[in-house]
């Protein structure tokens, strides 16, 4: 089972990284590459514990679906989402945030299983697991962009009136 773990510390407070990080209009932007947008459950605003979210995206020239699940948070040093449904047999992706001085540290922790067996695996090793390292370290650097400019392309302070 593939693992992977990306860090980068960002110069902003470790609340706007937290909210910018679970924000659904942020994703979007942040993952304009694969034209990641949210089709289902939770399509605008900050994400909450126990709620779902479908998103579409093109990897590797075809269209597809995921839908992630918040199963764990605690605002605003962590949160988890897990797959309930999608291309992956399954997936846990942990985000965490230390304050670090006058910013914070925002660690990635990725793990999945590809399907398919020993078909997965050998694709995890020829080239999946090299794909979702960088798809995983660009969304960070992204989110880094929005969150030194303080959130403002995406809106934010999000809508947290209606969803917190």
């Amino acid at each position: 089972m593939p693992k992977i773990v990306h860090e980068i510390w960002i110069d902003a407070p470790i609340e706007l990284c937290f909210d910018l990080a679970r924000d659904v209009g942020a994703h979007t932007l942040t993952t304009s590459g694969t034209r990641e947008r949210a089709v289902g459950g939770v399509t605008t605003g900050l994400l909450q514990k126990g709620e779902s979210v479908t998103w579409e995206a093109v990897h590797f020239g075809v269209k597809q679906r995921l839908t992630a699940r918040i199963t764990e948070m605690e605002r605003p040093f962590t949160f988890t989402d897990v797959m309930v449904k999608g291309a992956f047999a399954s997936f846990t992706h942990v985000h965490e945030f230390v304050e670090a001085g006058e910013g914070t540290i925002m660690r990635d922790v990725f793990e999945y299983r590809s399907p398919l067996g020993w078909l997965g695996r050998a694709a995890d090793y020829l080239f999946l697991q090299k794909y979702m390292t960088t798809f995983i370290a660009s969304r960070p650097h992204e989110l880094k962009r929005l969150a030194e400019r303080g959130g403002t392309r995406c809106g934010y302070p999000p809508g947290r009136a209606q969803r917190e």
